[in-house]
């Protein structure tokens, strides 16, 4: 069942989520239900706090992204790298390279604005899959950025943080339309007001 998205403005998007385990009740439907959401909404990457739920818990599928990309796209984004389809648990990372990007950036919950964010290239990251298995493994190029990106809803972290602050302040009356409900995207949203 796709899940209304947790709106700019809520208090739930700036939590530091909660390590969950094994017995989490429900963490299988609700995983399950949050691939149904980002795909309704036509997203590559959701988490937790995103459909209200202040866990440490997200989902990214770049795979479906690769698949649509020319080759010479494909090198720029993906470098060596496959498109992933993943469920990250209790995720943290543990390494940044020092080489930095800078790319456009969106988000569900912010519906209809996106900024330029400077990301690290790669990243070493810790977590549990969907199973609980502990993974540790090195993502990067456009999977890294989506990653980091998901990650920072799981730290109470937006992408608007990143961005310069004469961007921040272009984009204030958007924030305030999007906190006040008054965006009409084609999603299911919740709003804070």
């Amino acid at each position: 069942m796709a899940l209304a998205v947790t709106a700019y403005g809520s208090k739930v998007l700036r939590k530091v989520c909660d390590d969950i385990t094994a017995e989490y009740e429900g963490v299988d439907k609700l995983v399950e239900n949050m691939w149904e959401t980002m795909y309704d909404a036509g997203g590559v990457g959701l988490a937790a706090p995103q459909v209200n739920k202040a866990i440490r818990l997200f989902i990214v599928d770049t795979a479906q992204v690769f698949e649509t990309m020319e080759d010479e796209d494909k090198a720029d984004l993906f470098e060596d790298e496959e498109g992933i389809k993943e469920v990250f648990i209790n995720a943290q990372i543990i390494s940044e390279s020092e080489d930095w990007w800078a790319d456009q950036e969106g988000c569900l919950s912010l519906p209809d604005l996106n900024g330029e964010v400077e990301r690290p290239w790669s990243i070493e990251m810790e977590y549990y899959d969907k199973d609980f298995k502990k993974h540790t493994k090195t993502f990067s190029g456009y999977n890294a950025r989506v990653i980091q990106h998901e990650y920072d809803h799981t730290e109470g972290v937006l992408y608007i943080d990143h961005v310069s602050g004469i961007s921040k302040r272009l984009m204030k009356n958007k924030l305030n339309q999007i906190a006040e409900g008054k965006v009409n995207p084609k999603y299911r949203m919740r709003f804070a007001k």
